[in-house]
Formats: C-alpha cells, sequence, structure tokens
C-alpha cells in the first residue's frame, strides 16, 4: 500500500515495457518470467531485487521513492504496445486484506523498448515517445513506491504485450486500463517483489 508521501517517481527509459487471464486478480506466484503466451515467452526481471526477493529502501516511501529499473525481452510476434502496472493485493494487511493498491500505470510503450531505467524522484517522465501514463491510487500520474502500514506486502510488476496501440484514454485507472486491454493481450510477463517496514 501507499503511503502519504507526495513525492512521485517516474522511472525514466533506457529504452523500454506483456494473456488476459487473471487481470484483475491478486497476482501470479513470485518469479521473473511468469508468463501467458508466446512460444518461447516473455520475461520481465530487475537489477534491484530478485524474483520473490525484498525491493530495496530507495524504491519505496522509506527512501527516495524511485521507480526500480526493469527490462523484458521475448515479446511475441504482432505487439504492437505494451502495459505496466505495479499494484499490491495485500492492503492494509496481508492477514487481512482488502484491497490492492495500485503503484504505477502506464501504457502504449513501443514495442522497440526493452526497458526502464530507474527513475529518480521529483523529475518529469523521460519515457519512450508515445507512452501515456494512467492514474494511480495517489489520483496521481507516475511511480509511487510501496509503503504497507503493517506487515510485509508483496508488489506485482506486470507487463502486458497488445495487438493494439490503446491511445489517448485520459489518465486511466487501473481498472478501466484493463478494460480497454480485453481481448488485445498477447502475452504477459510477471515479477513479485516484496517490502516490509522497518520498525
Amino acid at each position: 500500500m501507499g503511503s502519504g508521501n507526495t513525492k512521485g517517481a517516474r522511472a525514466r527509459v533506457a529504452l523500454g515495457v506483456g494473456a488476459l487471464a487473471a487481470l484483475l486478480g491478486a497476482g501470479h506466484p513470485a518469479g521473473a518470467g511468469a508468463v501467458e503466451g508466446g512460444a518461447m515467452g516473455m520475461t520481465l526481471s530487475s537489477d534491484a531485487f530478485a524474483p520473490g526477493g525484498a525491493i530495496p529502501a530507495r524504491h519505496t516511501c522509506d527512501g527516495a521513492d524511485t521507480a526500480p529499473a526493469l527490462a523484458w525481452s521475448g515479446l511475441p510476434p504482432g505487439t504492437r504496445s505494451l502495459a505496466l502496472v505495479v499494484d499490491d493485493p495485500d492492503a492494509p494487511d496481508p492477514r487481512a486484506p482488502q484491497r490492492t493498491w495500485v503503484h504505477w500505470v502506464l501504457h502504449d510503450l513501443p514495442p522497440e523498448a526493452t526497458g526502464l531505467a530507474e527513475g529518480p524522484a521529483d523529475l518529469p517522465a523521460d519515457l519512450p515517445a508515445g507512452t501515456r501514463e494512467g492514474t494511480n491510487d495517489w489520483r496521481r500520474t507516475g511511480y509511487g513506491g510501496p509503503c504497507p502500514p503493517v506487515g510485509r506486502h508483496r508488489y506485482f510488476f506486470k507487463l502486458y504485450a497488445l495487438d493494439t496501440v490503446l491511445g489517448d484514454l485520459g489518465h486511466p485507472t487501473k481498472a478501466r486500463l484493463l478494460a480497454a486491454m480485453e481481448g488485445h493481450v498477447l502475452a504477459r510477463a510477471e515479477l513479485m517483489g516484496t517490502y516490509q517496514r522497518g520498525r
């Protein structure tokens, strides 16, 4: 879940973002390249944390709140754009979750993109041409890092390869983006990291 920290960090791009089963679910088991679709499969990874591992504090409200670097490969043929959603299904307490908290929403990333570089806080997005940002659960665009009020939460980075460019959806919520993606997902890859605040 998030904090009251109003700093938004957006990822700058190293050039850079993939079906549809369980789109509205809480997530899949931990792992880079938890994939649906494609012959060889799309993979998603980060040099900031291992699949299922702890997300460093610098990517959270306890640090600089920067978006972690991401890298992907194996986009299926016919991919025309990519979308990325980052969310936490354990809010507010993993022992009694009540909602999924959305941390980041991106769409229309070009298929030539291969990743996002770590994004410094308080700087404008330097995303690939054509990329559009949605609205997270702080009701703002950009990345908002983990800031769980209690317990160790799971954070799912979900990448989608689409057979279309979605175009201008305004600043869509996760729900609106998933609805727009319906029927267009060629493949999906997922990376999960965890975070628990220190006492």
